[in-house]
C-alpha cells in the first residue's frame, strides 16, 4: 500500500499519466487523418477530457512533492476522467438508441465563449462527424465504449492513489 501511495510523489508516475493521455490523443488524430474517421462533437468533447487529464500529469510533474500541486493534479484529473467518463456513456447512448429524435449531434462544440478551441485550432477540435455513426471496431466495442473502459482505468487509478494515500497517512 506504501508503494502506491509512494507513486504521487515520483515524477515518472505524473510522466507516465501525461504520456499515456499523450498517446490517447496522438491516436485519435491519426484515427482522423490517416484513417479518415471524422470525430462528432462527443468525440471531441472527450479528445478535451483526456487533454485535460494531459495538463494534470504536466502539473504533477512540475513537483510531484508539493501537496498543493499534486491536490491541483488530483482535481483536474478527477474532473477530466469523471466527465469523460459520462460523455463516453452519453455517446454509447446516442449510438445505440432506435429513437432517431433521442439525441441530436450538432457540428459545433460548445466551448465557452472565451476559449473557443473549435476556433483557435479546428485541426484538432473540428467536430465533422456523426455521432450516431459507428465506423470503427475493435473486439466488437465501438469508440466510445472504448473510451469508457480508459475513462474508467483513469478513474481506478486515481481512487486508488488517493485513498492509499489516504490511508498511509492515517498509519
Amino acid at each position: 500500500m506504501t508503494y502506491i501511495a509512494n507513486l504521487a510523489c515520483k515524477r515518472s508516475s505524473w510522466f507516465m499519466l501525461m504520456l499515456s493521455a499523450f498517446t490517447l490523443e496522438v491516436t485519435a488524430l491519426i484515427f482522423q487523418y490517416q484513417m479518415d474517421l471524422a470525430p462528432c462533437i462527443m468525440c471531441i468533447y472527450q479528445r478535451t477530457a483526456v487533454l485535460g487529464i494531459f495538463i494534470a500529469g504536466l502539473i504533477g510533474l512540475t513537483n510531484p512533492n508539493n501537496t498543493l500541486i499534486r491536490i491541483s493534479a488530483y482535481v483536474i484529473w478527477s474532473i477530466s476522467t469523471i466527465w469523460g467518463y459520462f460523455l463516453a456513456v452519453e455517446h454509447i447512448d446516442m449510438q445505440t438508441t432506435t429513437d432517431v429524435f433521442a439525441y441530436t449531434c450538432g457540428i459545433v462544440p460548445n466551448f465557452p465563449s472565451f476559449m473557443p478551441l473549435h476556433e483557435w485550432i479546428p485541426i484538432f477540435f473540428s467536430a465533422p462527424g456523426d455521432c450516431g455513426e459507428i465506423s470503427w471496431q475493435f473486439l466488437d466495442l465501438s469508440m466510445p465504449v472504448w473510451m469508457k473502459i480508459i475513462f474508467s482505468i483513469y478513474s481506478v487509478t486515481l481512487i486508488t492513489i488517493i485513498s492509499s494515500n489516504l490511508f498511509k497517512k492515517r498509519i
